[in-house]
């Protein structure tokens, strides 16, 4: 997935001495926790270079960060590679042109509500959510529910909270 528009809203705050922040939306990285729980592997792929999105990438253990590579088409290949993946059991969730390559690659190109026109267009699904507002989480839950795991996955989440002592 790409980050900013997807795992954000696309707002970044730039302060002085390279201080960056970002919002990330907690039931999205819920999402990815979920993901991981379901037996899918998570990833980045983004334009921009940031200490942010490494920690919050590092947070979800995420399998794959990739920062810095506008032209995300090489990275994407390279983790096919690697991952011993075809292009069709990939989904890819992204909002504006830098995405596009990787979209319509993609067995499942994925546009949250709120990306380009261009975008949506190449996608196969649209999310409800925007981008930074659940659009991860709500991916995450239809490929969960359609693989038939949601259920053993939300169960899990539910037994471990217990075993916490969290069971609110």
């Amino acid at each position: 997935m790409d980050v900013d528009g997807v795992m954000t809203r696309g707002g970044i705050i730039l302060g002085s001495r390279g201080f960056e922040m970002k919002i990330f939306d907690v039931q999205d990285g819920m999402g990815v926790t979920l993901a991981r729980m379901g037996g899918l592997k998570t990833g980045i792929i983004t334009g921009r270079q940031s200490d942010v999105v490494r920690r919050r990438a590092e947070e979800l253990r995420m399998d794959v960060i990739v920062q810095g590579r506008p032209d995300k088409l090489p990275a994407f290949e390279d983790i096919l590679d690697k991952h011993r993946l075809q292009q069709d059991q990939v989904a890819y969730i992204g909002d504006d042109l830098l995405d596009r390559n990787l979209l319509i690659r993609a067995g499942l190109a994925v546009a949250p509500a709120n990306a380009r026109p261009e975008i949506r267009r190449a996608a196969h699904y649209i999310t409800r959510s925007s981008g930074g507002c659940g659009a991860v989480r709500e991916v995450v839950e239809m490929i969960l529910k359609f693989q038939n795991t949601w259920k053993r996955v939300v169960n899990q989440v539910y037994m471990h909270s217990l075993d916490k002592g969290s069971g609110t």
